[in-house]
């Protein structure tokens, strides 16, 4: 190991800090976010278990849970498996849970149960970096991100989709018709064997052909012709690549063009952006402050209609 940098020898005895608090620097942003989340009104913000119950096991404080999924924004960290692993490696996390590791299902359920209580605490954010003069320059930037639902393609149905699955089903009806004739001319064990497996198949497509042929009429019956089995707000949306099209969401968010601050956003299922403009543009308007406010956006919001 000569002429190289050597680490340190594992078995050597050191004399680390007593505190916790020592490992974390003065202007670490996971100051601010403690700060932040302990000065809320978590109560009148609406998040759940504020008043814990008399009996049972104790459960974590929501100001704790809050924290934790707040340095997994700011750090881009959002699976809660990751945000379990990290609240047990992490300093900077164990300093600002005091060394609490809820396990990832505690995490999950504590973000599907306080959705409009978080968005509550985001607004309070951008309330705060409005008093601050962060959101001081009256120009904001929107666009549109795309992100992948757990819902595969597979459980995504269309009237093209339907269409052309039942097409497929269709064609292999009718290359199993051909090959059980083909067996029905053959005497031997193995064309019987052979026979009897064609004509399983056979009825397994004739049950998913009704199926499909149900699905049809739901979708036809669907105010936007459009159903997800998995995850019902999910829509099919086309991509640039042709045959990628993906299962998902189009996330709308405004940015403070000044500090890169998203002062406003918003969750749909509408594959493009022409009809965001207006409505994320008054977002913008109202987070900010700002009754003349320059928005900048690309191509894809287009439209006479919004710009008027």
């Amino acid at each position: 190991m000569a002429r190289f940098i050597c680490g340190a020898d594992r078995h050597q005895v050191t004399l680390l800090p007593n505190r916790l608090d020592d490992y974390v620097s003065e202007d670490n942003p996971v100051r601010v976010v403690d700060l932040f989340v302990d000065e809320l009104d978590l109560t009148a913000l609406g998040f759940a278990s504020m008043m814990p119950a008399a009996t049972g096991r104790p459960g974590y404080h929501p100001a704790t849970l809050l924290k934790l999924y707040l340095y997994g924004y700011v750090n881009q960290v959002t699976s809660s498996r990751r945000l379990e692993r990290e609240a047990g490696r992490n300093v900077e996390l164990m300093w600002l849970t005091g060394r609490l590791a809820p396990d990832f299902k505690t995490i999950a359920d504590f973000r599907r149960d306080n959705g409009p209580a978080i968005q509550a605490a985001s607004r309070q954010f951008v309330v705060l970096c409005r008093q601050l003069g962060l959101l001081a320059g009256g120009v904001v930037a929107l666009d549109g991100s795309r992100f992948k639902a757990v819902n595969t393609r597979d459980r995504n149905f269309t009237p093209a989709a339907v269409r052309r699955r039942i097409e497929q089903i269709e064609a292999s009806i009718a290359r199993y018709l051909a090959a059980l004739d083909t067996a029905d001319r053959q005497e031997d064990e193995v064309a019987h064997v052979r026979k009897v497996r064609i004509a399983e198949r056979l009825d397994a497509l004739r049950t998913r052909m009704r199926e499909l042929q149900a699905m049809e009429s739901l979708v036809e019956a669907a105010p936007d012709r459009q159903i997800s089995l998995t995850d019902p707000d999910a829509r099919a949306m086309a991509t640039r690549g042709k045959g990628t099209g993906m299962v998902g969401y189009n996330v709308q968010a405004v940015v403070d063009t000044e500090h890169h601050l998203i002062v406003a956003h918003e969750v749909t299922n509408v594959g493009h952006d022409r009809t965001q403009l207006a409505h994320m543009s008054r977002q913008g308007q109202v987070a900010t402050g700002h009754e003349a406010l320059s928005v900048l956006a690309d191509r894809g919001y287009f439209s006479g209609e919004e710009i008027l």
